[in-house]
Formats: C-alpha cells, structure tokens, sequence
C-alpha cells in the first residue's frame, strides 16, 4: 500500500528544552520539564489576517507574519525558560544585588530587563548587518578609485552574506545554542515525517532530513539574496553623491526592507509547495546553511518534535494546510 503524502503548511519554531508548532488546530508548544517528562500546551494567537483582509494580501502577509513571529517566539522562548526550569537556574546564579532587584520590582524588573535586550539586540543587528557593510564598501571604493561603485548593491550584498554567515557559526558552537539547534533538527525532522506519510515514532523521524525548505533559516538567506538583486538595481538609479553617504544610503534602502521580506516570505510559501529547478536553484544556500542551524537530535529530543507536532495536526482532512 503506498503511504499517504500530507500536503502542508505546518511550521515551527525551536524552544528552550521545547519545540513550538502551528498548524491547523493552532500554536501548541512541547517542552521538556525537569521531571523529564513532556509538558504540552496550547496558546491563544489571533492573527491581523483574520482581523482584516488587507493583511492577508500577497507582500503584506509576509511583513505582518514576521512582526508576528518574532512576537510570538520571543514570548514563547520566555515560557519555555520557566516551563523547563531554566528560570530556576538563573534564580540561583542571580548574585545579591540581582536577587534585591527582582525582590523589589518583581516581574517589572525582568521585563524591564528584556526590553532593553531586545533593543541592544536590534541595535547591534543594525550595525552588523546594515552599517558595517556600507561602511566598509565606501572605505574600498575610495582605495578604488571610485571604481567599485556600479556594483555597490552586489558587493554589499555579498558582504551581509559573509558575515551572517560567520556569525551564525560562531554563535552555532556556544553549548546552549547546540542544544536549541537539536530542537531545531527535531522540529524539522518530525514534518518531513509527517509530510511523507510516516507514523510519527522517533525511529521514523530519525531517518528523516533536518533540512527543510520551509525555515527560518531559508527565509533569511532568501532576504540576503533578494536584498542583493533588489538593492544593485536601486545602486544604478541613485546619484553617486548619495551613495558615498553612508547615513543618506542606508536611509534609501530602509523602505526596502519590508518589501525584501514580502517578497521573501512568498517565495518560501511557493518553495513549500513546488520542487522544481528555481526552487532547488534559490533554495539551496539556505539549505546549505541548515548544516549550521540544525543539529542531529538525540531521541528525547525527537520525542519533544513528534508531541509538538501531533497537538498540532489533524487525522481527518487530507491536507493540513494553514490558510496563510
């Protein structure tokens, strides 16, 4: 008997000690207790989509889904922390004047807390990814002679390419990060089980890839690559004056970027669905990049996958596919 293949949309996110999916019965999340046993969880999202049509057109899904996202995985990974225990192990590390803090303020002062990481976390994003290449591209161009300056949107692009790169496995060989990149591998490793019409067991999932054309991981190289064709073509119109300005041209290319990641998160929705040779073409650096980003899980890990994955799909319609 042939198996049934399942046509989906399902995706999701690597946790602390957990793995969130969403799919067609919602956003459920699978993690790992102390006790080593695995607690499952529903969440309530509402999406601007169903709120209004206009953000569910073609492009403006895409920005609206990754707002969205990175909401809703921020405040996700904090309830992995305190579900799996790690709050109580910062609770302990957490010296006096800490301690007499988070006493006094309570909850306001960790809030506080991860505000201002976000925004230093947004900020050096900003610098690595966005000033620094422009920055040293004018530094070239004028050892140069000016010469570079045609293909200024190619050579940036390049560069943002190199150090995400190097970033990425830098941050890879940090012992909390490879753990949460074996989550990562589970997550992907239990949909392609599913999608291939396996029951979903840890030996079934082991035997699956980890790379998935439908990941963050891919989104993101889709955006560098794209941001690369989109900005070479904006560096032909704009006046060389402009562009030697390193504040005025990362100005300019500013407005890009929700279009970039419009045009990014259709690609990846078409990528789920179809496999020919553009697709595999496009597809194939952030596959590459997968190596880095995901792990072999081991099988607890797996077992976390295969929970999250099963409050998430359903058994009676043939294709779970989330309406995006």
């Amino acid at each position: 008997m042939s198996k049934k293949k399942h046509i989906t949309s399902v995706g999701g996110q690597a946790l602390i000690e957990g793995v969130m999916m969403q799919g067609p019965r919602g956003v459920a999340t699978a993690v790992r207790k102390p006790d080593k046993s695995i607690c499952v969880e529903y969440h309530d999202v509402k999406h601007l989509k169903d709120k209004n049509k206009f953000f569910a057109l073609p492009i403006i899904r895409g920005i609206v889904a990754f707002i969205e996202s990175m909401i809703l995985g921020y405040k996700l990974l904090m309830y992995s922390a305190e579900t799996s225990g790690m709050e109580d192990i910062e609770d302990v590390e957490m010296n006096k004047f800490e301690k007499w803090l988070t006493d006094k303020m309570g909850d306001k002062f960790m809030d506080f807390i991860m505000v201002i990481a976000s925004i230093l976390g947004f900020a050096l994003a900003f610098v690595i990814f966005f000033f620094l290449p422009v920055f040293i591209f004018n530094k070239l161009n004028a050892l140069c002679n000016m010469s570079l300056t045609p293909w200024q949107g190619t050579i940036e692009g390049c560069m943002k390419i190199v150090i995400f790169i190097v970033y990425m496995l830098l941050v890879s060989q940090m012992k909390d990060i490879k753990r949460l990149f074996k989550y990562h591998g589970a997550e992907h490793k239990s949909i392609a089980c599913y999608e291939a019409g396996e029951e979903l067991t840890v030996e079934n999932v082991k035997k699956c890839s980890r790379f998935h054309p439908r990941c963050g991981t891919s989104f993101m190289f889709v955006m560098l690559i794209l941001s690369i064709v989109v900005v070479t073509l904006l560096s032909l119109v704009v006046p060389v004056q402009l562009k030697q300005n390193t504040i005025a041209w990362m100005l300019i290319k500013l407005p890009l970027i929700p279009i970039i990641m419009g045009l990014g998160y259709e690609f990846i929705k078409y990528a789920g669905k179809h496999n020919n040779l553009f697709v595999k073409i496009v597809s194939a650096p952030g596959l590459w990049m997968q190596r880095i980003t995901t792990k072999e899980p081991d099988d607890d890990i797996i077992e976390v996958g295969i929970e999250s994955l099963k409050a998430v799909i359903t058994d009676d319609i043939e294709d779970d596919e989330i309406k995006q």
